[in-house]
């Protein structure tokens, strides 16, 4: 099974610590479940910072680093086992399974965290914790400290400086290991093939929350039971609304359909886009655009190597798509004009891409030291341009409105240059209409 090791995840831990000031300690809490409705919640999700260093799926838990620690670095709080409980809720693993079978080096129940962790805490001169993102755990984390300012006068010793993890762990989410890289072609592939199947079933007359069916149908029954978003599937129209996700309006003779969708698999993300012709034959016009779309992520993806920065596949995106605009007539005037003043945002008006790992959005800086970050191997990344015609943009011609197109997929910078993870499901326009057009 793809998957990653207990060792790997060990090994994230020492790098993570190898990187905290001396007399040091991070603490990072876990998600907490969420209340749906009364008594149910919502699908729990791992926060992803906590299972990148743990691998532990369940809530109410506390990881803790503390290196130098003479009875072991890795301290996990975690739900006591709980006999009665798990007939309802489902098996815990307790503090016993998260030193067998997790890597800790000590594990305590979660109920005992406020008599052991300022212990923990004293004597560390700094504590590593991403103060502001969750105001009840920084609360917690205040009263720690105020347990040992409390006990100065015995001796006590609190720490004297907050530092925020993020820096350093989120660097570190940015490169992905072999194993990472495994796990998100399995979630790419799983995703890609999900859009072929969506592609061979779509017919007019459908509703958009069907194609959204069958791409969730495909990617649980190969093991990617949790989609990495809420899918977008946009039909005529809609598509022009780059977050557009009621995906209740029904599929139209001669309209195209954006499919933005993917899989979470092992807890990282896959994110596909694709645009196709709910009949199977593109129009004039739709072709005519997503031609130019397609040349466009084609000439960003020859930017995607090492040694380029974040902003260059960008740059030659917006480049192919003014100079294909002004050709069609939906754009006047000269290529460089229309880049300096941005027309070109009328109908393109995103980035071309993002980070992308645990998080669909994934953690990492586009910058450094106010440049564009260098694309290094092991970084994974979205190549998504698209062109957006609003319904109702009188400035253009009647046949170009309401076209919606958007192509996107997962790539991994290697040493060479660049490998496409979901090149699984076709792109090309003669390739989409021979796969709607197969039995």
């Amino acid at each position: 099974m793809t998957t990653i090791t207990k060792q790997e995840f060990a090994r994230r831990r020492t790098r993570l610590m190898e990187h905290m000031e001396p007399d040091s300690i991070a603490i990072v809490p876990a998600a907490r479940e969420k209340t749906r409705s009364n008594d149910t919640h919502y699908p729990f999700r791992q926060d992803s910072d906590f299972f990148y260093l743990s691998g532990f799926h369940e809530p109410d838990a506390v990881l803790v680093l503390v290196p130098g620690r003479e009875h072991g670095e890795y301290v996990l709080f975690c739900r006591d086992k709980d006999p009665e409980r798990e007939i309802w809720d489902g098996y815990r693993a307790g503090p016993a399974g998260a030193v067998a079978d997790y890597g800790a080096d000590d594990a305590f129940p979660i109920d005992d965290i406020d008599e052991i962790l300022p212990g923990l805490i004293e004597g560390r001169e700094r504590v590593y914790y991403a103060m502001g993102r969750d105001s009840d755990f920084d609360r917690h984390v205040m009263d720690w400290i105020k347990t040992i300012r409390d006990k100065v006068r015995s001796g006590a010793t609190p720490p004297g400086e907050f530092l925020d993890l993020d820096h350093f762990l989120h660097d570190m989410r940015l490169f992905k290991s072999a194993a990472e890289v495994r796990v998100m072609a399995y979630a790419a592939e799983l995703s890609a093939q999900a859009h072929c199947e969506a592609m061979k079933q779509c017919q007019p007359g459908m509703y958009e929350y069907q194609l959204d069916a069958i791409i969730q149908h495909h990617c649980a029954m190969q093991g990617g039971r949790e989609p990495a978003y809420t899918a977008i599937v946009g039909g005529g129209a809609n598509a022009c609304v780059l977050h557009y996700i009621e995906n209740n309006d029904k599929l139209r003779q001669g309209d195209l359909v954006l499919i933005d969708a993917g899989c979470e698999y092992e807890g990282y993300a896959s994110d596909i886009t694709r645009t196709f012709p709910v009949s199977g034959r593109f129009s004039p016009e739709q072709r005519a655009l997503y031609d130019l779309v397609l040349k466009a992520q084609l000439a960003a993806l020859e930017e995607v190597q090492p040694g380029k920065h974040w902003n260059d596949p960008h740059e030659a995106c917006v480049r192919v798509l003014v100079e294909g605009l002004i050709e069609l007539g939906l754009l006047e005037g000269d290529v460089e004009e229309n880049i300096a003043e941005n027309r070109y945002r009328d109908f393109y008006m995103h980035r071309t891409g993002h980070w992308l790992g645990m998080d669909v959005h994934d953690v990492g800086d586009y910058k450094v030291h106010g440049e564009w970050r260098l694309l290094e191997p092991g970084m994974v990344m979205t190549v998504e341009p698209g062109l957006y015609v609003a319904a109702d943009n009188v400035r253009v011609d009647a046949r170009w409105r309401g076209i919606g197109i958007r192509i996107e997929d997962d790539v991994l910078v290697t040493r060479e240059g660049h490998h496409i993870l979901s090149e699984g499901v076709p792109k090309r326009a003669e390739e989409i209409e021979a796969l709607m057009g197969s039995d």
